[in-house]
């Protein structure tokens, strides 16, 4: 078995130390159009990162005996040699962004990884902010070890890819030189990916390299201050709530799900999916706001003037009748 080093536990000191030089520099200059940090938001996010090493070393039992076991039935092998491992960083790359991205499009998977995204802050504590469900990652990387990557070498590669995301969760880098922008996911490019305006949602999911994103259609630049968070945040600093409240809701729509079709686009489906007479409802309840409102507007309008909402005088009458005699329409 090769030993290749846990870059992810070689890497926590560098992490703490970006953290508090990133919290001093807030402190030191502060920026009102940044969100900076929050002591309850950052409490959180440490305590998610925290447990995810606990949780993640479970789900690595079941995990690496499937990898294990693929691995031994493939005839494939790669050597891991000083030019093969960057090939495989880069094919885990190519993977972790379909991984990433199956994980904004399909709820299920969406309620591991809505974790990340929970904080309305963007700071490197937001990084740490993981979560404790990953056990939907590994079949993103099953090509990986049937053509003969070493399960250690994946292990390697993706903490590489998790160690590198961390410093693009800032706000206080902004645009970098224009190549580095074009080729590598950066801290503008993933500002981004971690709002929640519609414009921006469900974009840019590359790990290290931008270029998937912009190869798949997926790649859209940072124009404006994004709004970080979630379309509707959970708006609570309890670590299990802030693990579980995707499942939760999953669950809740299951029981009132109305057959077997829904129950299924509920979990499969994307996040912000909705059936046909859930959809039915919502519409005629916008269309009974929007008449109320109509005629609250018309109420006002008749106790402010005295004439019957809507009513015109004689000469608007005529004007709007149409083109007088001898005229042509314009």
């Amino acid at each position: 078995m090769p030993h290749l080093p846990d870059v992810v536990l070689w890497s926590v000191p560098a992490f703490v130390l970006l953290t508090v030089v990133e919290m001093v520099s807030y402190r030191l200059h502060p920026d009102d159009d940044a969100e900076g940090y929050e002591a309850k938001d950052a409490a959180t996010s440490v305590t998610m990162g925290l447990g995810s090493l606990v949780f993640d070393a479970l789900w690595k039992i079941p995990i690496v005996a499937i990898y294990a076991a693929i691995y031994e039935l493939t005839p494939l092998r790669i050597p891991i040699l000083w030019w093969t491992l960057p090939l495989m960083l880069l094919a885990q790359d190519f993977f972790y962004y379909w991984s990433h991205r199956g994980h904004h499009v399909i709820r299920v998977l969406w309620a591991c990884h809505v974790v990340h995204h929970s904080s309305k802050n963007f700071n490197f504590t937001t990084a740490l902010r993981q979560p404790w469900t990953t056990w939907t990652v590994w079949p993103f990387y099953v090509p990986m070890i049937a053509l003969g990557v070493h399960p250690a070498a994946i292990a390697f590669t993706s903490g590489a890819n998790l160690v590198y995301q961390f410093w693009v969760h800032t706000e206080r880098i902004g645009t970098l030189p224009r190549p580095v922008e074009f080729v590598f996911n950066t801290p503008s490019h993933h500002r981004v990916h971690h709002a929640s305006q519609g414009g921006y949602l469900d974009r840019n999911f590359g790990g290290i390299l931008i270029v998937w994103d912009r190869m798949f259609g997926s790649f859209v630049p940072e124009t404006e201050r994004p709004v970080y968070g979630l379309t509707k945040n959970v708006n609570s600093f309890n670590p299990l709530r802030v693990a579980t409240h995707e499942y939760a809701a999953i669950a809740r729509d299951i029981r009132a799900a109305d057959g077997w079709g829904e129950r299924a686009g509920r979990v499969f489906r994307g996040p912000g999916w909705q059936p046909a007479r859930v959809r039915a409802a919502a519409d005629a309840a916008a269309a009974a706001d929007d008449a109320a409102a109509a005629a609250a507007a018309d109420a006002a309008a008749v106790e402010k003037t005295g004439a019957p909402a809507g009513s015109r005088s004689a000469t608007d009458r005529t004007g709007a009748a149409g083109p007088a005699a001898g005229e042509s329409a314009a």
